[in-house]
């Protein structure tokens, strides 16, 4: 194994290497600070000089010790973790020399390797949007509830924002703007449950501030569940001490969280106070463009208190849903049961521990917490439950069952990468959250689905979008009761997507763009330009194509689970109710002898209507129009799967009759596509009369561009005037179906396309998107790499893997992760690069591994039948739990139960 050893100096770093394996000499290189440029900009200089220098592993010979990483060091008078830095900029090992010296190489290299690829880490303080960024990363959670990576010494700040959310509870506030009152649904932050600070001899706590803290290190075990956040504490009194918060959600009783506090004075004894607190002064303050709005949504009703519990009570303001929170301060060192004291201010209340301590020893106090709201449990109950909830609870149950759960969760859901630690590392962070946002959903007792931002902030209220769309393929195949519960909370608003429909003109069902408690239209009339600081209209509840993502999901989870008591009670009604709504929305013309729709928005975002046009919306949005054409063929193609009683049963709860059935043939074979001389399928109509923009002179005048349409706004201009996308559009349905089952669409519409007219379209909409949201990059990475063109097909992905980790949108993450690109990575890993194809009735397999992968292993559910599968360069390991024929390549290969099949392939 070949290594570079690094000396850190206070300004200046040296670096010894062997350049080639004849030359046993080792070189070294001196790297000097400089003060004008960043830490960061000094370690890319590590970057330039180490360029053609083959190398497995770095070592740093002189870290500072510290209890919680061995790769610290002193650069220019501050302390970094050069190993999270390099890491993330090399992608190998970086190992401490004192640790090689202990254990060894090889056991120091698999250590460091297992804890890149399972924890994620931050070290150091951090300020405003960057911090609020990292607590999202950190957000532990399970389902039903979300709590923020905060410190928990922390209040809502500018740097610092703890908040808690449950699942489903929301709040409509009123608030009047430029004269007009403004209606907004909000994921309710509830009171800030996770607070807990220490003071020493009975004064003030410490507050996260920098001249209190000399070093933060904040590490989430993906493993286990648990994030542990570790603070040196230096107050101006000269005490010192290590504070270390582990935080667990419960996984398996899912009203329960808790935290286990761990104090260790340093230098002094004498007497400390650990004080947990229920906040309920919050409110919601994560979104800064929100401000303007009336963000307090909850009252706090009453708070009661015996020995060690205490709980807080409270109902949101118009949405009245009552909820109880209650605390419990134990120790697994002693019995503090009767010492906790309990105090009630107006909004919070305290629970604080006296203890006597002595320098270097340990002192732990545990706060376990509950909460239960009306929405899932009874009314008249909840601070019962509450009670009876705090006794059974301790952090040692929680986190054991929470261990347990996710140990079963890595067994059956991982996507192992051999050969690229980063890779790995944020594939299993993608996987965490989608079970932080989506496990309590599988209980079948809560009315939710997931939101676009999870349970990890305010970004879009919390609203449900068709991003579930994007996270159905990893629930549907890993996680199938989850899924199932997503359908199931659009399946109980299906009557609200009439009314909605029938409020608009027509027939059927009609989903809103934005779904919260109701499932009532939650998009607003108006939107800041964070740019001009002005309100400007807002369309988006034109995007329809939402019904269509709903359709696309029930039919996605029935194939792949073949759920026929879904598909009876609930699917097929609903597949039926959004075919009528679309139905309703075509228009003929006489003259063409074709059909339209009129009046919807695409994917794109950018265009909502026609410049100098008084109609609404756009007409004949390819993406729409091909998948209101799928959607038609494939109600056809199910009418047959089930009986006339069931089918007939369905059709009559859907006001569905037989010559809609007829119709639906008639209008899917007619229904428009504007597509030019050169083959290039238009977005809308009108869109080829639209000029072109210059990209390069607008990133030159203003760098970043992927908000294209807030610079144009801000310059007294429109996008809806120009051949400019925010994310892919016309191309989204090569996405979501296979190319044979769209190219057979298109044809059944009566359109003959040239043989390569999807690379003529890829490279014409690449030229004119954006990439404004992170969902376009993923897209966009599979299409790129369907026509070959690998390198940038890996850029992209590597963009949206990376997206929330580096925060790639300049703040948005702060605000809540992107579940939408997290799970459609996962998707494009397992079918894109992994290889799979589960869209037909024969599972297929035609890998195509990144070059940097060595081999990926992963397990899927199709049908019923489980499958291992374990993809290397040309070779493909294949085990299934039932008997089963795949097709690799061009080749059928029988599968026999539970022996693993070799099979070599051509990629």
């Amino acid at each position: 194994m070949k290594t570079v050893s690094l000396k850190i100096m206070d300004d200046a770093i040296e670096m010894s290497f062997t350049a080639n394996q004849v030359d046993a000499q080792p070189q070294q290189i001196m790297v000097n600070y400089d003060a004008d440029q960043t830490i960061g900009e000094n370690l890319e200089n590590i970057r330039v000089k180490l360029v053609g220098i083959q190398f497995d592993a770095i070592v740093i010979e002189n870290p500072l010790q510290y209890p919680f990483s061995d790769t610290i060091v002193g650069l220019h008078h501050q302390r970094i973790d050069i190993g999270l830095a390099l890491t993330n900029m090399f992608n190998v090992p970086v190992l401490a020399l004192p640790t090689i010296k202990q254990i060894g190489l090889a056991k120091a290299l698999q250590q460091k390797q297992a804890a890149n690829s399972w924890h994620l880490d931050y070290y150091g303080q951090y300020q405003g949007k960057r911090n609020y960024g990292q607590e999202a990363m950190l957000t532990i959670g399970n389902g039903f509830l979300g709590l923020r990576g905060a410190y928990v010494e922390a209040q809502a700040d500018a740097d610092n924002y703890p908040g808690l959310y449950v699942a489903g509870v929301y709040n409509q506030n009123t608030t009047t703007i430029n004269g007009r009152e403004v209606v907004n649904e909000d994921l309710v932050n509830l009171p800030n449950a996770q607070a807990l600070a220490v003071g020493i001899d009975h004064e003030n706590p410490f507050k996260i501030q920098q001249r209190n803290i000399r070093d933060i290190y904040r590490s989430l075990d993906l493993k286990t569940g648990q994030l542990t956040t570790t603070l040196m504490v230096g107050l101006s009194t000269g005490h010192q001490l290590m504070v270390q918060a582990t935080k667990v959600a419960d996984m398996h009783n899912w009203h329960r969280f808790t935290i286990r506090y761990a104090v260790t004075p340093l230098n002094f004894a004498g007497s400390l106070q650990v004080t947990a607190t229920i906040d309920g002064s919050v409110i919601n303050g994560n979104v800064a463009r929100y401000a303007q709005f009336d963000q307090h949504h909850f009252e706090v009703t009453g708070m009661a208190s015996a020995a060690n519990q205490a709980l807080l009570t409270g109902t949101t303001k118009t949405s009245n849903v009552q909820f109880v929170i209650g605390s419990q301060l134990t120790s697994p060192q002693q019995d503090v049961t009767n010492q906790v004291v309990t105090t009630t201010a107006a909004k919070s209340l305290k629970q604080t521990v006296d203890l006597e301590v002595q320098p270097g020893q340990t002192y732990m106090v545990d706060k376990n917490v509950t909460i239960f709201t009306s929405r899932e449990s009874e009314r008249s109950a909840l601070e019962d439950l509450t009670w009876a909830e705090l006794s059974a609870s301790s952090y040692a149950d929680t986190a054991q069952s929470t261990a347990a759960f996710y140990q079963k969760v890595w067994q059956q859901a991982d996507f192992k990468i051999a050969g690229d630690t980063i890779s790995q590392k944020l594939s299993r962070v993608n996987v965490f959250h989608l079970f932080v946002t989506g496990t309590a959903l599988a209980s079948d007792q809560l009315d939710a689905s997931v939101g676009a931002r999870g349970l990890h902030g305010e970004a879009y209220r919390g609203h449900v979008f068709w991003d579930e769309m994007f996270v159905m393929p990893f629930y549907a195949m890993q996680a199938p009761k989850i899924a199932r519960a997503m359908l199931c909370y659009r399946y109980r608003r299906l009557d609200a997507a009439r009314t909605y429909a029938a409020s608009e003109g027509y027939q059927g069902a009609m989903y809103p763009w934005q779904s919260g408690m109701k499932g009532d239209e939650q998009s607003q009339f108006v939107h800041l330009n964070p740019l001009t600081n002005q309100w400007d209209p807002d369309e988006s509840r034109r995007q329809r194509h939402v019904s269509l993502a709903v359709a696309y999901n029930v039919w996605l989870y029935w194939h792949l689970n073949q759920d026929q008591a879904f598909m009876q009670d609930y699917g097929l009604e609903m597949l039926l109710s959004i075919a009528k709504f679309w139905l309703s929305m075509t228009q003929y013309d006489a003259e063409t002898k074709r059909y339209h729709i009129a009046g919807v928005m695409g994917p794109d975002e950018f265009h909502e209507r026609y410049p100098n046009r008084d109609a609404e919306g756009l007409t004949d949005n390819a993406y729409t129009n091909m998948m209101v054409a799928w959607l038609f063929k494939l109600i056809g193609q199910l009418r047959p799967q089930f009986s006339d009683a069931v089918f007939q049963a369905a059709a009559e709860k859907a006001d569905f009759a037989l010559t809609d059935l007829e119709q639906l043939n008639k209008v899917r074979r007619r229904l428009t596509l504007v597509i030019n001389d050169q083959g290039i399928i238009g977005q809308f109509a009108g869109y080829f009369a639209l000029p072109t923009l210059n990209f390069d002179s607008y990133r030159q005048k203003y760098g970043d561009i992927s908000r294209l349409d807030r610079i144009l706004k801000a310059e007294g201009k429109t996008p809806d005037a120009y051949q400019v996308a925010k994310q892919a559009d016309t191309l989204m349905a090569f996405f979501l179906l296979d190319r044979a089952t769209l190219d057979g669409v298109i044809q059944d519409m009566g359109y003959q396309l040239p043989k390569d007219y999807f690379a003529q379209n890829l490279q014409f909409y690449l030229d004119r998107t954006t990439h404004g949201s992170t969902l376009s990059r993923i897209v966009y990475a599979v299409l790129t790499r369907l026509v070959g063109r690998r390198d940038q097909s890996w850029k992209l992905f590597h963009q949206a893997l990376f997206s929330d980790y580096y925060d790639i949108q300049g703040g948005t993450t702060a605000e809540g992760i992107h579940l939408g690109v997290m799970g459609a990575v996962l998707n494009v890993e397992m079918t894109l690069y992994g290889g799979v194809a589960l869209l037909g009735d024969v599972v297929r397999f035609e890998p195509r591994l990144p070059s940097r992968w060595r081999n990926v292993q992963y397990h899927l559910q199709f049908q019923g039948t489980g499958i291992a599968v374990q993809v290397a360069h040309h070779q493909l390991k294949l085990t299934a739990d039932q008997d089963l024929t795949v097709q690799v390549g061009t080749k059928m290969v029988p599968l026999k139960a539970n022996e693993q099949q070799t099979v070599t392939y051509v990629q």
